[in-house]
């Protein structure tokens, strides 16, 4: 029996967080509109203060059947394979490695860009790194105090 989240309180994350109110109303969205789902696995790991990973088991995915995209702040990671016949009279008599096609996505936040993205021992990273432009980062203004 699965378990499922009939309320979740940010509050907390709220209070400490100002400015990141978006994030979080994507992250509920996200779990309110999805169906839940665990293919494929994946990990996601924050590697510095404004840089991270995201980990996708990809095994038996090879060049060509994974793309990763980014639009409106959503990263979005497809695999679909191809399907490649057995050679002459072979034939399965069990099938258990996953074919299936998947789509993972993922809300980004303001100013995050997908840095690079590799396959290594079938596990799919993708390097993200917030680059927040000086236009919009917080200036000190001088006070001036008249006589």
């Amino acid at each position: 029996m699965a378990t499922r989240i009939t309320a979740l309180d940010l509050q907390p994350f709220y209070r400490q967080s100002i400015g990141l109110d978006k994030v979080f109303d994507r992250f509920i969205s996200q779990i309110d509109n999805s169906q839940p789902t665990g293919y494929p696995p994946y990990n996601i790991i924050k590697t510095g203060e404004e840089t991270s990973q995201v980990q996708i088991a990809v095994a038996g995915f090879t060049e060509g059947e994974l793309e990763v995209t980014v639009s409106e702040n959503t990263l979005f990671i497809t695999g679909e394979k191809v399907n490649h016949d057995l050679p002459e009279g072979w034939e399965y008599t069990h099938q258990g490695i996953s074919q299936r096609r998947f789509v993972r996505n993922f809300p980004l936040a303001d100013y995050v860009e997908v840095i690079d993205a590799n396959v290594e021992n079938g596990v799919l990273t993708i390097s993200l790194e917030r680059k927040v432009p000086d236009t919009a980062k917080p200036k000190s203004i001088d006070i001036t105090y008249k006589k």
